[in-house]
């Protein structure tokens, strides 16, 4: 009788522990947020675009962001809370379309701009040599070179056709080049400290050192990069959409800017049309921002601030 009541008083606690693990742990996390204001702030505006988008689809059909969807250049009001542009599309229909389109080029080619730099600068750093020669070389002369007329010719052969995705690889052609350097440097001087050393002098091979005691101390750090390439990457496409060389049925946020140079909305005062997607660009890219400064808190240990 009396094991009966202990195993049932186990696990009755058992639950409460849990709970009280779980809210120490969001506590914890909370307080970080408190002191960490640059990152909430990011959250918080990311977590804004994103709710807009969500609550916008069930408020509108994107259908609508195609031409003749509605009367040409009708202001805000109305069924048209955005207005409508010159081709007929419904503005609002078009920002919640174009937005998770162009996040969707960012994620793209930032991730794998980032993996593949990040491998490059693995095995480049920790190997050196004649690989570390070559590798360090090519970003060297990669780095140099003006990025966005690269892409424009790369995207100027490749034009017929040139949908999302391909947008996003173009971007992703260059998109290793900076985090391959940046990590690089970081594996440099991870490599020489004594556990890797002792790993090393135990008979661990190169590629298990790298994945078991060099990833993971620089996983905060990768995180970072890739916030910023996913940054760089859009602010590239949003470049190569406003030239005329972006997928031109696409409602993203760069090919709405397009026509709105295309057709001087800017100059005939069509306010409405231009102002949703530089504020969503804005947010897109402030929030995007403050989170890399937030999480390069975590990346480097000098910047950590005690509670």
């Amino acid at each position: 009788m009396s094991s009966t009541l202990t195993e049932q008083s186990v696990v009755s606690v058992a639950p409460r522990r849990d709970v009280g693990e779980w809210t120490d742990r969001s506590t914890s996390v909370w307080r970080y947020l408190r002191r960490n204001p640059s990152l909430m702030v990011g959250l918080l505006l990311l977590l804004a675009l994103l709710l807009f988008v969500v609550i916008g689809s069930f408020m509108v059909d994107v259908e609508r962001a195609r031409p003749l969807s509605a009367r040409a250049l009708q202001p805000p009001g109305g069924t048209l809370p955005f207005g409508s542009d010159k081709q007929g599309r419904d503005l609002f229909a078009v920002m919640v379309a174009g937005a998770p389109l162009t996040l969707r080029i960012g994620l793209i080619a930032g991730i794998i701009g980032t993996l593949f730099g990040a491998t490059l600068a693995f095995f480049s750093a920790y190997y050196g040599g004649t690989v570390d020669t070559l590798i360090r070389g090519i970003v060297d002369i990669g780095l140099t070179v003006p990025g966005l007329m690269v892409l424009i010719l790369i995207a100027m052969n490749l034009r017929g056709g040139l949908d999302i995705n391909q947008m996003a690889l173009i971007v992703a052609s260059l998109a290793w080049l900076f985090p391959a350097r940046t990590i690089r440097s970081q594996v440099l001087t991870i490599k020489e400290r004594g556990y890797v050393q002792i790993a090393r002098l135990s008979g661990v091979g190169g590629p298990e050192i790298i994945v078991k005691e060099l990833l993971p101390n620089l996983l905060p750090y990768m995180v970072a990069s890739l916030i910023g390439s996913v940054s760089s990457a859009i602010l590239a496409s949003i470049g190569l959409a406003v030239l005329g060389l972006g997928p031109t049925e696409s409602p993203d946020l760069g090919m709405t800017l397009y026509w709105v140079l295309y057709n001087a909305a800017i100059i005939n005062g069509w306010w409405w049309w231009w102002v949703p997607p530089i504020v969503a660009i804005a947010v897109l890219f402030i929030g995007l921002f403050l989170v890399t400064v937030g999480l390069d808190e975590i990346a480097n240990p000098r910047l950590r601030r005690q509670v």
